[in-house]
């Protein structure tokens, strides 16, 4: 089948190398993708945005396939508009992404569906807003609304930051604050079916020891040697499948990715969030361990004949993916420097690490691979274990140049028993 991914990220490079090397797609195109894509897809320009834009590209490319990887484009419609087309479209439609684009109304879907999750208040008002904070105390959970594209959260002990951050949103949701570790679990879904994928951890702080601010993601590992064994099992019958069934029955059924990220705390497993699409940088770990075909996945989704899709099938490899942010990311990251050592990894570390790109492209003048944005690189690497995967990455990691560039030290570290 041809395929066309939309996106530019790291997410979207682990969907097309992951796509590159399934037998069953014939052609692949990403649009805008980013100079790593490139080696792997033809790359087209686009605005992701533009729903009829993108249905027009997909129709002039006669794609059999088009995957759409950011939420934002899913949260405008984009995929409703190729649906019109009567192309196959794995990603969700607009009212059914409102599971990541409203925090409120992913609240409510959860109430209707029994779904455990933190208590909350949604607030407009500046006094709501000192009443939510009241009521719930330090450490404050605020959460922006609507896409902030990972930034919208904040987790402090410091009244007046919570504030501040409320202020600044139109509408906020203040939720209690759930302890225990973090636990993201993506399953594929038709709008009936719902298949689990292997569940990873991510890390949001900046830094090491989870210092610092918060991040998109700063690395993520799988599998968890941690976890109960009758995680995936628990979450399947307590969240995601009654989350499913509720959207049904609202008459927005959801089609695509549904991310459940998870806090395992003292009462049992709790949602945090709901995104309408694969995760950054969890995506990268998760794809590594898939031996299934991906394209036959997708397209099983996009066509409401998940039911007959055999079990899917995982590499027992651990992989951990450590992310390369660029100076002074998670503020304004400085872009345009060249990064080295790409093709040194390619040479010297491959296939058992690779580099996916995310903030780059190919300078015009110079011909050299250079930043542009704040995560730039995702260097994942896959082992017998955590630890030989750890490993793996980091040695990967070493190879590469990117002047100020900074990224934690210590992923996956305690779950391969290191610190």
């Amino acid at each position: 089948m041809k395929v066309l991914v939309i996106g530019g990220g790291a997410r979207e490079h682990a969907l097309c190398r992951s796509l590159s090397l399934d037998p069953d797609v014939t052609a692949l195109h990403c649009a805008p993708g980013n100079a790593g894509i490139a080696e792997v897809a033809e790359l087209h320009t686009v605005d992701a945005l533009d729903g009829a834009a993108v249905a027009g590209l997909a129709r002039r490319l006669e794609a059999d396939l088009v995957v759409v990887g950011p939420e934002a484009p899913l949260v405008a419609g984009v995929a409703d508009a190729i649906r019109e087309q009567g192309i196959p479209v794995f990603g969700p439609s607009a009212r059914a992404a409102e599971l990541e684009g409203s925090k409120a109304f992913a609240k409510d879907v959860m109430a209707a569906a029994g779904v455990p999750t933190a208590r909350s208040y949604l607030c407009t008002t500046p006094a709501e807003i000192d009443e939510a904070l009241d009521a719930f105390g330090a450490p404050y959970v605020v959460k922006d609304d609507g896409l902030a594209a990972g930034k919208g959260v904040v987790v402090t002990e410091d009244v007046e930051a919570a504030r501040a951050h409320a202020l600044a949103c139109d509408r906020v949701v203040i939720e209690e604050f759930l302890d225990g570790p973090e636990v993201s679990l993506f399953a594929v879904t038709d709008g009936e079916t719902v298949v689990p994928l292997q569940p990873a951890q991510d890390f949001k702080r900046a830094h090491d020891a989870d210092q610092g601010p918060n991040t998109g993601g700063m690395g993520a590992y799988s599998p968890l040697p941690w976890a109960d064994p009758k995680l995936v099992d628990e979450v399947m019958r307590t969240v995601l499948q009654p989350t499913v069934d509720e959207l049904r029955r609202r008459g927005t059924p959801f089609s695509g990715l549904l991310y459940a990220g998870l806090a395992i705390t003292s009462r049992g497993v709790r949602v945090i969030e709901f995104n309408a699409r694969f995760g950054d940088p969890e995506t990268q770990v998760v794809l590594a361990r898939l031996r299934t075909p991906l394209s036959a996945l997708l397209r099983a989704a996009a066509t409401g004949t998940l039911a007959s899709l055999p079990p899917l099938r995982w590499s027992d490899d651990a992989a951990v993916t450590v992310v390369v942010a660029a100076h002074n990311y998670p503020g304004t990251p400085r872009t345009g420097d060249p990064i080295r050592g790409l093709t040194e990894v390619a040479e010297k570390d491959a296939p058992g690490a690779y580099v996916l790109h995310a903030g780059t492209k190919r300078d015009e003048a110079t011909g050299e691979v250079v930043s542009a944005g704040g995560r730039v690189l995702s260097v994942t690497a896959t082992g017998s274990d955590l630890a030989a995967a750890r490993e793996r990455a980091y040695r990967a990691v070493g190879r590469l140049t990117l002047e100020g560039s900074h990224h934690r030290t210590d992923i996956a570290a305690r779950a391969a028993g290191e610190s």
